[in-house]
């Protein structure tokens, strides 16, 4: 067979266990650098602390001069690039990531509202009036990174589906928590530099209409709005968030894939400079510039500005003074409520009254009980906390206090979710995984041939670029004919792309011709040319079959397709299959050869009643 982990597709190509495992890197180097804050902050040096981010920087060109203290150099400069990844995510989700599935976003999506609203409410409870209430924001994020990286550190069974369920709700947190800051933590507003950023946001989105140099226009003009928001009296990181979602994003279109790919051939014929720069340029041009941004701003956003933002803020200073204070203070234990609680409460309630009504679903795989424990972990508000801490409260030792209750509440929820998991996979363990399919045959939904009603069913997860695969098409014809109309066969997705180059390619390419009633017969064609599966071979095969091409061209870059073919890889995943053909007969795993003669046994043996 052909052996390899199912990774599971990314709409941008990248490989899911190194993204993992950046994640988890990042996430252990904040802790590191929230710790080192700490250590300072309380060492016998602690007064440096406080003097080094106090430390103006500035810059003077003739009469001009502009400054800014190191902290606010980190707070409201480089933590523009943090919102853009952040705008970038967001730009990317809403156009071609999961939240253009209405359906598939449902449950997460009202989950996040409720996870900003009512850890809000419960802050407000605890400090209703004064200028305490005005950091009801501090509680109403979610950290992406610590809470990757807790769900890693944890390592609750079969979490892919949870990691996906809660990066969604992130992505809404997100917006949510920009707005709040947009909205309700800006200075008292200046009405013609507001004109001025409004004309460059008009410039921006121009931009994609430029011929070349579209890179440095952007970067220009980024600057100036982040200059004339910072005037205007709104805050200045924003700016970053703006210029993101004016940045275009498209999955990568096959004419200029093939475009790349002349100049390629060419370059590889005549080795010279014009083609060298003609190939890097198609190659660049032929993926969106979000994705681009996003791969390029990524490393620098994790391992350099996130921890040097929590080396400028996380450094409170533990004395007995502070923690005395922080105990009795009614704006540390509503930071701790509005996170650990609010969060919790929140998310899950709400999940489970959207199940209810019937507004979503959760997807195949995903529990109440493991949304709860993502919910528990969704309390870590660490870098977006913080970053209101500084803009929403002015008095020094207040900062403190609400800093000491935002750690607490870091500890305390992945307390809350290490405990969570814990106790309820003991009291009620997770089902052995694989044995059974984790989704039943839907014959509206699955892709079936013979009778939708047969007493027997078979359910192949296979791959277009798999040998195997392609040999078990004579045996499954073989078993069909025996058994005649008492059986029905199902095909599912599992490409594996880490041996298989151009599964994933061939799996969409396969339900863009089922949306014309081609399924079967483009993934026999492919089965038959199963060594020529580039994209020119493919619309080749689609004519062939019979599919109108401008249509299929439009339905294979559609999310309906991706996400049609993720869901059944998703599956895969949680069932830990790592091997193509794996069978499923009368929804139970098959072990052993699949010959045949071995199936139909199989089959005979497991047949109801």
């Amino acid at each position: 067979m052909s052996e390899g982990a199912p990774t599971r597709p990314s709409r941008f190509g990248r490989d899911p266990t190194a993204a993992r495992s950046g994640e988890n890197t990042a996430a252990a180097l904040l802790l590191v650098f929230t710790v080192l804050a700490i250590a300072w902050a309380n060492s016998p040096w602690a007064h440096t602390y406080t003097e080094f981010w106090d430390t103006h920087v500035g810059l003077t060109f003739g009469t001009m001069h502009a400054e800014l203290t190191v902290k606010h150099l980190v707070n409201d400069a480089l933590m523009t690039f943090f919102f853009f990844a952040v705008g970038l995510e967001v730009k990317s989700q809403f156009t071609i990531g999961e939240l253009t599935d209405r359906s598939r976003a449902a449950v997460p999506v009202l989950a996040a509202l409720a996870g900003l609203i009512l850890p809000a409410v419960v802050f407000l409870a605890l400090n209703p009036s004064g200028d305490d209430a005005r950091a009801w924001g501090v509680v109403i994020s979610t950290d992406t990174a610590f809470l990757v990286g807790a769900l890693a550190i944890i390592g609750p069974k079969y979490p892919a589906r949870l990691r996906t369920f809660l990066l969604t709700l992130a992505v809404v947190d997100d917006v949510g928590a920009l707005l709040a800051i947009a909205l309700f933590y800006s200075d008292e507003v200046a009405l013609w530099p507001l004109l001025a950023a409004a004309a460059l946001l008009a410039a921006l989105a121009a931009v994609r209409l430029l011929p070349a140099m579209r890179g440095p226009a952007y970067t220009v003009l980024a600057v100036a709005l982040w200059l004339a928001l910072s005037a205007g009296g709104v805050h200045p990181t924003l700016a970053g968030v703006a210029v993101a979602l004016l940045i275009p994003v498209f999955t990568p279109e096959r004419q200029r894939v093939e475009e790349a790919a002349e100049v390629i051939r060419a370059f590889r014929q005549s080795p010279n400079s014009e083609y060298a720069r003609a190939a890097t340029r198609s190659l660049r041009e032929s993926i969106s510039i979000n994705e681009r941004l996003q791969t390029g701003f990524a490393p620098y956003v994790s391992f350099g500005v996130l921890p040097l933002f929590a080396l400028a803020n996380a450094g409170v200073r533990l004395d007995l003074a502070t923690i005395t204070g922080a105990l009795r203070s009614p704006l540390t234990w509503g930071v701790i409520a509005g996170l650990v609680v609010g969060k919790f409460v929140g998310i899950t309630a709400a999940t489970a009254l959207v199940r209810a009504v019937g507004v979503g679903q959760l997807a195949p795989g995903l529990t109440l009980r493991r949304v709860a424990g993502g919910a528990a972990l969704s309390g870590i508000g660490f870098t977006i906390s913080l970053f209101i801490v500084d803009i929403a409260i002015t008095d020094p030792a207040k900062q403190d206090q609400a800093r000491v209750g935002v750690l607490a509440a870091t500890v305390l929820a992945f307390a809350l979710g290490w405990l969570w998991f814990r106790v309820s996979d003991r009291l009620s363990p997770p089902v052995p995984v694989g044995a059974t399919l984790v989704r039943d045959v839907d014959p509206q939904r699955d892709h079936l041939r013979g009778n939708p009603t047969a007493e027997l069913t078979l359910v192949e997860y296979g791959d277009y670029e798999c040998p195997f695969c392609s040999r078990a098409t004579g045996s499954i014809d073989e078993v069909r004919e025996y058994f005649g109309d008492r059986l029905r066969y199902v095909w599912r997705h599992l490409p594996l792309e880490r041996v298989h180059p151009h599964a994933m390619d061939a799996a969409r390419a396969s339900e863009a011709a089922a949306l014309q009633g081609r399924f079967f017969e483009m993934g026999a064609r492919m089965f038959e040319f199963q060594d020529y599966l580039e994209w020119e071979h493919i619309y080749r095969y689609a004519d062939g079959v019979g599919c109108d091409i401008a249509r299929f061209d439009e339905d294979l870059h559609s999310p309906r397709v991706l996400h049609r073919v993720m869901d059944d890889a998703q599956d895969a995943e949680v069932m830990d299959l790592n091997s193509t053909p794996t069978f499923f007969v009368n929804g139970r795993r098959h072990k052993g050869p699949f010959d045949a003669a071995s199936l139909i046994r199989a089959l005979e043996e497991t047949r109801p009643g």
